[in-house]
């Protein structure tokens, strides 16, 4: 099948063929056709399947052949609402290239820089808005967007915007939308929360679903090598020396340790930067850059990496400290593996984390196949400790107790806050990197 056959405009299919796309995956060639013809959608894909453009695509279908009739301003036709800056920006960027041919106007709003900007875009008026929740609403509190003629609205990753406590800013967006809209939700899995959050939200919608629940990416080796917790930095050194890894994404628990491990593999001969939500715009902009280009070696991240950090062609991703939410560890390996790539994941696994692995598998159904080397063997003398900075406190909730405290970017989000998100206070916007398979 290729774009073609999907029903959509002479301009769209250029734009697309024009990005370097011939054929739809698997999701765009179910949603596509879904959401051409004005329904509900409740879809479920991995990530790296081209769920972006699963939306984006018949989104702007559907506006640029039903242009609005009244004069003046342009009304806010389209609502797109992501997680993160960072996922914000690769939307956005998505947007614009498919839409280049249209007669539709764009714009990503997001917190962590000033809204000035923001608004003054508004008042010029824009088809399509593509924003994280803590600051769309800022917007709203001062009369700079009307959402009262949205036609469309988009949930994107709706269960990381779950997970990081954007339940209430979601409902109070929902509320100034007019009832009769088309609502398409998208999520990595389908967990109860979502069902509950899609009853309510979604009319009669239909369903797409192109991967097993809550699973890794098939075309992703995965393979653990349990390590002693001192020893975890000296083991990646080695193996990043030994096998030649000239592009490696490294996560850690916390933005500290991800600073620590960056300064570290600098000693080791190893170009390494780290990027997390306190790193100045700037700095991750620059991080970023110079790990696509080659520039540095390792990029070191928390999980503000594991949802909308899309690098060309990833060959290697390091769990140094396996997530305390099982399912971070799919979105964190789901950064390889991509469209029709194949990629490899390693996780350095130490005692304190046997039962976090445990929890992995369980999530999996399979238990992870582990490797040794030769001089890097766990010392069995050594007993587990429960695992610092309130990693475990059970009483936070899920994936909360991350010694990080909340966005301070976005004051309404619960603290149901995983290990490094930034939410709205995320400080740099990055371009979508290309020919990874579609969005």
């Amino acid at each position: 099948m290729s774009f073609d056959s999907l029903g959509l405009s002479a301009d769209i299919l250029r734009a697309v063929a024009e990005q370097g796309y011939r054929e739809p995956t698997p999701v765009q060639r179910q949603a596509i056709p879904v959401v051409l013809a004005g329904r509900d959608l409740l879809a479920s894909a991995q990530t790296g399947t081209g769920k972006t453009a699963g939306f984006t695509l018949p989104l702007l279908q559907r506006l640029s052949t039903s242009p609005v009739a009244a004069k003046g301003r342009r009304p806010v036709r389209a609502l797109i609402l992501t997680p993160t800056r960072e996922l914000a920006a690769q939307v956005g960027e998505n947007v614009r290239d498919y839409s280049k041919y249209l007669n539709l106007r764009s714009l990503v709003v997001f917190g962590g820089v000033s809204i000035n900007p923001q608004m003054m875009k508004l008042r010029g008026g824009v088809d399509i808005l593509v924003a994280t929740p803590g600051r769309l609403l800022d917007l709203v509190h001062q009369n700079a967007v009307d959402l009262s003629q949205v036609e469309i609205l988009v949930l994107d990753e709706a269960d990381r915007m779950l997970d990081m406590g954007f339940i209430h800013d979601i409902r109070r967006v929902l509320a100034k939308l007019p009832p009769k809209r088309q609502n398409l939700l998208f999520s990595a899995t389908f967990s109860d929360e979502i069902k509950t959050l899609a009853e309510k939200l979604l009319h009669n919608p239909e369903s797409v679903e192109v991967a097993r629940r809550n699973t890794a990416s098939e075309q992703v080796s995965q393979h653990v090598h349990l390590v002693d917790k001192k020893r975890k930095r000296e083991l990646l050194s080695y193996l990043i020396g030994r096998d030649n890894w000239q592009q490696v994404l490294v996560f850690t628990r916390t933005k500290h340790g991800a600073n620590h491990l960056a300064e570290q593999l600098g000693k080791d001969g190893i170009t390494a930067a780290a990027i997390h939500g306190n790193k100045s715009q700037g700095a991750r902009t620059r991080a970023l850059a110079d790990f696509k280009s080659g520039g540095i070696r390792v990029l070191v991240a928390t999980d503000i990496a594991a949802r909308g950090l899309d690098i060309e062609e990833l060959p290697h991703v390091v769990n140094y400290e396996l997530p305390n939410v099982p399912e971070d560890y799919v979105h964190r390996i789901g950064r390889t593996g991509r469209a029709a790539a194949t990629g490899a994941a390693l996780s350095l696994v130490c005692v304190d984390e046997h039962k976090l692995l445990r929890d992995i598998e369980r999530l999996l159904k399979r238990e992870i196949p582990r490797m040794a080397i030769a001089g890097y063997e766990p010392d069995p003398s050594i007993r587990a400790e429960p695992i610092q900075n309130g990693r475990q406190q059970p009483s936070r909730g899920r994936g909360a107790g991350n010694g990080q405290g909340r966005p301070q970017g976005d004051r309404r989000a619960a603290p149901r806050q995983h290990s490094g998100y930034a939410g709205d206070n995320a400080r740099s916007r990055r371009p979508a990197a290309k020919k990874q398979g579609i969005a």
